[in-house]
């Protein structure tokens, strides 16, 4: 039989703001990592984006709270992201509407004065990316000697970011008797060292096999020769305003964001953004927020700036561009169908892609049917600059799975070098030759 909020033990003002917001039943990581982290074990999680992690933490850990304590955090939450970190906030916000603890949330990108303004006057819970914490630490604003719970939430993108560092200094600044919680949507050997180095003893809770997609996904890809064509079926698809509501569209670089920035601006009805490093970190904040709030219908993003990004009502992802890490692949797809809905994410794949898409589908544990390009797409002829670029990109794929394969462009490049040298040696000759004869004459 399943179980209820209240059969869980969350505390009742809590449960009031959950009958506000709408959530009804818990998810099955909630179900499954609720009654763990009430009994104080130490835990890690393996849970796609999507399931419900966040509030499978929270609320034990509000419960657990009760009320306001002290001035110095009881709980901290580390974060890989500055998106992530104010999601995390908003989430606690809602959470607590009807009860008294405190929280903040701190990152970094601005000036570390506005956020020690908001832990000076006292707080509960503590929601930090790494480098911000230890901005705040050094600076003597923020004490952690009350410290009792230490979440680690999407750390597979936290050692990828290359928090390790922070994370390890970190454990020699807060008390070793704590509860540990540790996140991640994959378990691979780097997640398992992290947490054997934090977590002493724990155990281990994995509500999908590591790397699954969300259920509620339907995965389809199109095989698409190069840049222009694909742009050609992004701007047919998206005609259908009744079907794609609300879509995400993930490029590899910042470049191919505003190079499908400029088309879909065009070509597309409804509100757009594009979101990638390079855009002020208040524009990047507004332009989630207003995704968020449906003022938004097109966001076209790179895989860093759309961490954090919980939006419920996402129809559709699409993968312009295949991630070089594979795990991204899971963590772009779980933005659809979040909270119970359904959702499509669409992935096109150039020839240089065909060997990145082949891990994948191996990485997720599933073939993705190719769908046949619809008849109204204009093909475009691969411009010779991308094709090289392709080219360039197979023979290192292929040069990875035979390291005695030369490549086609060291052959071609040996063979000129060969001719050269030995039109240089006829010309010699045939110099010598000349001169040889003018001698006799």
């Amino acid at each position: 039989m399943k179980k209820t909020f209240e059969d869980l033990k969350v505390a009742k003002s809590i449960l009031k703001s959950l009958d506000d917001i709408g959530f009804k039943k818990p998810t099955p990581v909630q179900e499954r990592a609720i009654p763990k982290i009430n009994s104080g074990i130490n835990l890690v999680g393996v849970a796609q984006t999507g399931t419900g992690k966040t509030a499978a933490y929270l609320l034990p850990l509000l419960t657990k709270l009760q009320k306001p304590e002290g001035n110095d955090p009881r709980v901290v939450i580390l974060v890989p992201t500055r998106e992530l970190s104010i999601q995390v906030g908003e989430d606690i916000a809602e959470l607590t509407a009807y009860s008294d603890l405190r929280h903040a949330a701190i990152f970094g990108g601005i000036g570390w004065t506005k956020h020690a303004d908001l832990v000076e006057p006292g707080i509960d819970i503590l929601v930090a990316t790494p480098g911000r914490l230890m901005d705040l630490y050094k600076a003597g604003v923020l004490r952690l000697k009350k410290v009792k719970y230490l979440v680690i939430d999407e750390a597979d993108r936290m050692l990828d970011m290359g928090f390790m560092p922070q994370l390890r200094q970190l454990q020699e600044i807060i008390p070793s008797r704590r509860q540990n919680l540790l996140f991640s949507a994959t378990f691979s050997p780097a997640i398992e060292k992290l947490a054997e180095e934090f977590l002493d003893f724990y155990e281990k809770l994995e509500i999908a096999p590591s790397a699954t997609p969300v259920r509620l996904v339907t995965q389809k890809a199109y095989k698409v020769p190069n840049y222009r064509t694909k742009l050609n079926l992004i701007k047919y698809m998206l005609e259908d305003e009744e079907k794609f509501t609300r879509v995400v569209i993930f490029v590899r670089t910042k470049e191919h964001a505003e190079g499908v920035f400029k088309v879909i601006k065009r070509k597309a009805e409804g509100e757009k953004r594009i979101l990638h490093s390079n855009k002020a970190q208040n524009s990047r904040i507004n332009s989630i927020q207003a995704f968020k709030n449906g003022e938004v219908r097109i966001l076209i993003t790179t895989d860093v700036s759309a961490r954090g990004m919980d939006v419920s009502q996402i129809s559709h992802v699409i993968n312009f561009d295949l991630p070089r890490d594979y795990d991204d692949y899971v963590h772009r797809i779980g933005r659809t169908a979040r909270a119970g809905n359904k959702g499509d994410a669409i992935t096109l794949i150039d020839p240089s892609d065909e060997w990145h898409w082949q891990k994948i589908q191996k990485l997720i544990r599933k073939n993705i049917k190719l769908q046949t390009l619809p008849k109204e797409i204009e093909v475009v002829e691969t411009e010779f600059a991308e094709n090289q670029e392709q080219l360039r990109e197979i023979d290192r794929q292929r040069k990875i799975d035979d390291p005695s394969y030369q490549g086609a462009f060291h052959q071609k490049k040996r063979k000129s070098a060969n001719k050269r040298s030995f039109d240089d040696k006829f010309s010699r000759t045939k110099e010598r030759q000349k001169r040889k004869k003018r001698r006799k004459l």
